[in-house]
């Protein structure tokens, strides 16, 4: 069964959805807390936080609203945005995450990166994988690097990651499907890697296409904010799987 992640990103306090990336395309859609409530209600288990503050800035910003959601609830949290020291990742799990993401940081500090995954595991480390056009994306979408998706990948599956976020930016928030092939692509090279496909969905059928092609995890964003996939329609699914 497919994992169903939805996503919290954070923006001075809200709960917002970016298109392509832009934080001059926003749409706010209100308290994260209550949001995550919602989620928990309907069966979610486990909650995608990014802090976009914090990605902006190269820190992290809205613990706080990490640990709300962590005291409050029982899902599992795993936190992005704005990790580049081994002391955010610390308040991070501090605060409440049971997993941390750390994309731009695994392209821009190996070493760095290498030391989390080192003191806490491949089963807390997730690799964020961000990607336009094959090719990585890095501090919060703002620069794409010359890195190949696929070799990004292999190169940290050697040094032990075993879970992977990947992001096509130029899907997110566009409710126009997924990247399916290049998933698929993934999986067919990669059958040990525990990946979460993100950016794009727009309806149910998106979620059993990635199912059936072997996907293990799917990040649900604005396809939920936006109506166009209900949580009683993921509670469905979950309970039918189960």
């Amino acid at each position: 069964m497919i994992e169903i992640i939805p996503a919290i990103d954070v923006i001075e306090g809200k709960c917002v959805r970016l298109s392509q990336g832009d934080y001059g395309k926003r749409r706010e859609y209100g308290d994260p807390l209550d949001m995550a409530k919602k989620f928990e209600d309907h069966g979610i288990g486990r909650l995608h936080l990014v802090d976009l503050d914090g990605a902006r800035e190269k820190r992290l910003v809205n613990y706080r609203i990490l640990e709300q959601i962590a005291t409050r609830t029982s899902l599992v949290i795993d936190a992005g945005g704005g990790l580049r020291t081994m002391e955010d990742v610390k308040i991070a799990f501090e605060s409440g995450a049971r997993m941390v993401t750390g994309g731009s940081i695994a392209v821009k500090d190996e070493q760095e990166f290498g030391s989390w995954l080192k003191v806490y595991g491949p089963e807390r480390i997730i690799l964020g994988a961000d990607f336009k056009e094959g090719k990585i994306a890095v501090s919060g979408w703002f620069e794409k690097t010359s890195l190949d998706l696929m070799d990004f990948l292999d190169s940290y599956l050697k040094k032990g990651i075993s879970m992977a976020i990947c992001t096509d930016i130029q899907k997110d928030g566009m409710l126009e499907g997924p990247s399916m092939e290049t998933y698929r692509n993934i999986k067919k090279a990669h059958k040990e890697l525990y990946l979460v496909a993100s950016g794009g969905i727009s309806e149910m059928k998106d979620i059993e296409e990635l199912e059936h092609s072997g996907i293990e995890g799917v990040i649900v964003g604005k396809a939920i904010y936006e109506g166009k996939i209900s949580l009683d329609t993921l509670e469905s699914f979950i309970i039918n799987r189960n």
